[in-house]
């Protein structure tokens, strides 16, 4: 039997299961308040709150690192990389740490997964944020010292994705999808036979703006701002990343409050999350268009999934280009525990950086 320990860190929450063989036996979802997660100015100071999560868990449910045959984390930041499962190697850690390609909590799970293993286990990432499939014209930008890189949600969309195709009898490289993930940050990809060949980069400005990011801002206000002397780089980073969003509009990244007040007749809250939505459903609308409107159809998952009036907001927007079909939550888990077992057991490669 195969013990795997998963990680899947978010911006907002710190997700965790335990696998035998392929089969989940516990898992938790931890929400970190928003309040909690401002005390931090940058991922790495957050190591000691994830970790406490982690061990506690661990401890919940009785389990021993060093019984463990793996642990996974959803993968950070890398350069780019064919989906699969990966061996966590001191390569993968260093360009993760280095923030060259990127930041994310993730790479901190990067981290978290490294630790544990000096007590034993191997350490995975799979299907990784840095999986790069764009088409050469996906690349451009509009700046020749600019290229748009492929970096956003890739586990969770593989998965809906392939999850979908096999609903309909179909394998998922015959298919053409536009995938939209709504989590603690939103991304929207053009899934073409089996190849992401485009997608938003939300972390660095690309996209609608989600719960903590800012997004697609008008770049001639932003370059004002910016040299306004008002905030120093490290603040203008974190304003927009982190508190960007429903965060700079409300105060708060938890959907569930903000629709709860919204419910309640708030209307800056109502407004705010209409928002989102509309520019959400504008960018399924750009990714449609990446495949001259050949969508098969429009997968919607993550936590934010759940919520009837914001899908219901993006669907009678996008319902004319495709039908809209939901996966609330997330099966990341699911990939990143049932992806390593099958690397333990030599049914997938694994590879490494």
């Amino acid at each position: 039997m195969k013990k795997i320990f998963v990680i899947n860190l978010g911006s907002t929450s710190t997700k965790i299961a335990y696998f035998e063989n392929d089969q989940c036996i516990y898992k938790e979802n931890l929400i970190h308040p928003a309040e909690e997660i401002k005390k931090y100015e940058t991922i790495w100071e957050q190591f000691d709150l994830r970790k406490a999560a982690l061990d506690e868990f661990m401890q919940t449910h009785s389990i021993v690192v060093s019984e463990l045959d793996a642990i996974v984390s959803r993968g950070g930041h890398t350069e780019p990389l064919s989906s699969g499962t990966y061996r966590i190697t001191e390569k993968m850690l260093a360009q993760s740490r280095s923030m060259k390609y990127g930041n994310h909590v993730t790479d901190l799970g990067l981290q978290l997964a490294a630790a544990y293993a000096k007590e034993g286990p191997v350490p995975f990432t799979v299907d990784t944020s840095c999986t790069d499939e764009f088409e050469p014209l996906a690349r451009y930008s509009g700046l020749k010292e600019i290229e748009r890189v492929s970096r956003f949600h890739a586990l969770n969309h593989k998965a809906v994705a392939r999850k979908y195709a096999s609903e309909q009898n179909k394998s998922y490289e015959e298919m053409n999808l536009v995938v939209c993930h709504m989590g603690g940050g939103t991304s929207v990809a053009a899934h073409k036979h089996g190849r992401m060949i485009d997608g938003d980069y939300g972390l660095e400005g690309d996209g609608p703006f989600s719960t903590d990011r800012a997004c697609g801002l008008p770049v001639g206000a932003l370059i004002d701002l910016c040299y306004s002397n008002q905030y120093t780089y490290k603040e203008m980073k974190r304003k927009v990343k982190g508190l960007g969003g429903l965060m700079s509009y409300v105060g708060e990244t938890d959907v569930k409050k903000v629709e709860k007040a919204a419910m309640e007749g708030n209307h800056e809250c109502k407004e705010a999350l209409k928002a989102m939505c509309y520019q959400t459903a504008k960018e399924i609308a750009a990714m449609a268009s990446v495949m001259n409107g050949d969508v098969d159809a429009i997968l919607i998952t993550g936590g934010i999934a759940n919520s009837k009036f914001l899908m219901s907001e993006i669907e009678r927007r996008v319902k004319f280009i495709a039908p809209v079909i939901l996966y609330p939550g997330e099966f990341e888990m699911e990939s990143l525990g049932v992806n390593t077992y099958k690397a333990l057991i030599g049914i997938n490669e694994i590879k490494e950086l």
